[in-house]
């Protein structure tokens, strides 16, 4: 029996539907990291009363830097995913981009916009 090569059309379409699912989330993740950012919720320093003032603004300035990292992080997600639906579309979803070989199915549904199998990435670790 040859070895299988690509993944079938239907294979595809149960990971795209993952993906999306993944990507829904994402944008709603980053959406609320970037409300955190913009204070988009209202609850900042400015009605209360001057001394605690101080204090909230360097707790303020940190929690936005590392929401702005936070979300930084999530954009980098989003785009993986993104691009993992366009080697879906062009049907070269789930090939290791090391090996040529196909990605298993259990590593795609963990990590949908996975790239390289376990043991590539493996290897790139030594």
């Amino acid at each position: 029996m040859a070895k299988k090569t690509r993944y079938s059309d239907a294979e595809l379409e149960e990971f795209r539907a993952i993906i999306n699912e993944k990507l829904e989330k994402a944008y709603r993740d980053y959406d609320l990291l970037k409300g955190a950012i913009m204070n988009t919720d209202g609850n900042d320093i400015s009605d209360t009363s001057p001394t605690f003032k101080v204090l909230e603004e360097g707790a303020s300035t940190l929690s936005k830097e590392e929401a702005g990292q936070l979300a930084q992080r999530q954009m980098k997600f989003i785009q993986h995913l993104q691009a993992a639906l366009i080697r879906i579309e062009n049907k070269t979803y789930g090939i290791c981009r090391e090996t040529g070989e196909l990605i298993p199915k259990e590593r795609l549904r963990a990590v949908p916009h996975a790239t390289l199998s376990i043991n590539a990435k493996e290897k790139g670790r030594r």
